[in-house]
């Protein structure tokens, strides 16, 4: 068995083996296929696939053939033949290929030995979701570029097909902006970390940082891509900006003061200011992010923005009486609107995760639901296309359970496995047009308490499978199809050193 689960796979008689002398037959637009399926064999198997015109392994594409991403694969005695409408399918028929082969084919070593024996079987598969994603905060915790890397080949392997990177926030800079240097110089880089959950006096009083550079990105964009991945960025506006403030303090409301990229954890009160100088600055930073990532979605954030600045700062009044608001607060709508029509004028979609305050957004925004599924249908009905993220159901840095053994996580829930499987992206109850506004849903990991690998993948595995599983089948039932499938997967995990809780 496999995760996800495939919506129609049916055992047949027999099983075919790879060896030294199978080669692959792909046609010209298969070829990026086949390059990755000996690629990602490679390592463990040592097997060459050579391409040929009598290859017992046939990629191929047919229009008639399950959608934008479904796969028809057929494995007989006598061969394989994978068969779709679009390379992204052809993409996810290999990752079903590599879980059929033996739990060793997911090394990155070899495996003497071993025979390559596939079962004969017969898959149609298609996801129900275009948007099946897992959000990496590298903000509070900086993830290290290898960790990035493994993270795709990890989620391509389970059908997901969006990195979205949390590159920005109060607590650290990541993404390099040659305009504005001291963004990384500066805004990359805490005194100290808090230890504990927000709130805690306790402190670490090590200097945390990292900041990518230009070519890492761009590699990790054309890594993901190789493998159906595609990277979406987000830049954080207008709060949650304390590290850009450190770095250009002239961007805030207050002329002059000086502050330090934050330590604590939490929501901190200082946000951008609304003079024209602000807007300059987020453009430009978003024309660098652009030339980065080719991503039809930029993330603006756009959450947990106190507006108390914004009541007694000179500038802000002056903007909202100009604009004729009512009140201060109405100006995150405006900024939100102004940053995002610069990006729909360079033929990209804004994303901003969904709060009251979403609606006053334009409808061109796609908004993230973080706090409940009725966020999300709301969102929908005002026109917006919506990714779900309840966070009692997608965000995996809350702890998996009550246990005292369950290493420090987020306070005030527990989102367990089960509770992963069962949220829907699109309930049952809501109406056809609703339903047609969900691209989707996503995992998050925020990384307050995520500071070694081990942590990371703790909190991601198996949780994350359970979400990919039911983003591309939500048919696949907890009991009778992902648990034992879950099961049948834990010797692949292990191959991928990947240690779970139980």
């Amino acid at each position: 068995m496999i995760l996800p689960t495939p919506v129609r796979a049916h055992r047949t008689a027999g099983r075919f083996t790879l060896d030294a002398a199978t080669a692959v037959r792909a046609e010209a637009a298969a070829e990026p296929a086949a390059r990755l399926l000996r690629t990602l064999l490679a390592p463990a198997t040592g097997l060459p696939l050579p391409a040929s015109p009598d290859g017992a392994v046939v990629l191929a594409l047919d229009p008639a053939v399950l959608g934008a991403e479904g796969y028809r694969l057929s494995i007989t005695p006598d061969g394989v033949r994978l068969v779709a409408a679009r390379p992204a399918g052809l993409l996810h028929g290999i990752q079903t290929l590599r879980q059929l082969l033996p739990p060793q084919a997911l090394q990155d070593r070899p495996a003497p030995g071993t025979a390559w024996t596939l079962p004969c079987v017969e898959i149609a598969d298609r996801p129900r979701h275009p948007w099946r994603g897992l959000m990496i905060d590298t903000a509070r915790h900086f993830q290290p570029m290898d960790r990035l890397l493994r993270t795709v080949d990890r989620i391509a392997l389970h059908k997901l097909n969006v990195l979205h990177l949390h590159l920005t926030d109060d607590q650290g800079w990541r993404l390099p902006v040659d305009a504005y240097p001291r963004l990384t110089e500066i805004g990359s880089v805490r005194a100290r970390s808090m230890l504990g959950q927000a709130g805690s006096d306790r402190w670490d009083d090590v200097p945390h940082g990292g900041a990518y550079t230009k070519a890492e990105l761009r590699h990790l964009v054309a890594y993901a891509a190789e493998r159906g991945v595609r990277v979406v960025p987000e830049i954080e506006m207008p709060g949650h900006v304390r590290a850009a403030l450190a770095a250009y303090p002239e961007l805030g409301n207050r002329p002059g003061r000086q502050l330090d990229v934050w330590t604590e954890w939490g929501v901190c009160d200082t946000i951008l200011g609304v003079h024209d100088g602000v807007l300059d600055f987020c453009r430009t930073v978003l024309d660098e992010t652009m030339d980065l990532f080719p991503s039809r979605y930029i993330h603006l954030g756009g959450d947990e923005c106190p507006t108390t600045e914004w009541e007694t700062a000179p500038g802000a009044l002056a903007r909202t009486a100009e604009l004729g608001l009512a009140a201060p607060k109405e100006l995150h709508g405006w900024f939100l609107a102004q940053v995002g029509a610069h990006l729909m004028a360079n033929g990209r979609r804004p994303v901003c995760w969904a709060e009251d305050s979403s609606s006053s957004l334009p409808p061109e925004f796609t908004v993230m639901p973080w706090r409940d599924a009725d966020h999300g249908l709301a969102a929908a009905r005002r026109g917006h296309d919506v990714v779900m993220a309840p966070h009692l159901s997608t965000y995996l840095d809350y702890p998996q359970s009550d246990s005292p053994d369950e290493p420090l996580g987020q306070a005030g829930a527990v989102v367990d496995l089960h509770a992963v499987h069962a949220g829907d992206p699109a309930p049952a109850h809501w109406a056809p047009a609703d339903t047609a506004r969900v691209l989707g849903t996503q995992a998050q990991l925020w990384t307050e308490f995520v500071t070694t690998e081990e942590q990371y993948d703790h909190l991601l595995y198996p949780r994350l499978l359970a979400l990919a599983d039911r983003a591309w089948n939500p048919a696949g039932d907890w009991a009778t199809d992902f648990l034992p499938a879950l099961r049948d997967h834990a010797p692949r995990l292990a191959a991928l050193g990947i240690t779970t809780r139980r």
